[in-house]
């Protein structure tokens, strides 16, 4: 991310949790969440999840593949995550 010093965030504490979940998610199983482990995990509605979804993806924090499924990929460095809650 050019232009962003290390100290700054380009998400919010929301987006954040769900870029750390992706990323553990992926460690922890070899393979990027669905939807549906996310909204498992965050208690929310499948709606919710796809517009974080495509929020995150329209910001440049994570890629797609398109109708792929379990193609979600971080862009983010993981040290720049925080500490999943």
């Amino acid at each position: 991310m050019a232009g962003v010093s290390p100290s700054t965030k380009p998400f919010t504490p929301t987006q954040g949790q769900y870029l750390a979940f992706i990323h553990l998610y992926t460690r922890l199983h070899r393979r990027p969440p669905a939807e549906t482990d996310m909204q498992e995990y965050f208690r929310v509605s499948p709606p919710s999840v796809h517009q974080m979804v495509l929020t995150l993806e329209r910001a440049g924090l994570i890629r797609r593949q398109p109708r792929t499924p379990r193609s979600i990929e971080v862009l983010i460095d993981p040290k720049l995550l925080p500490e999943l809650i």
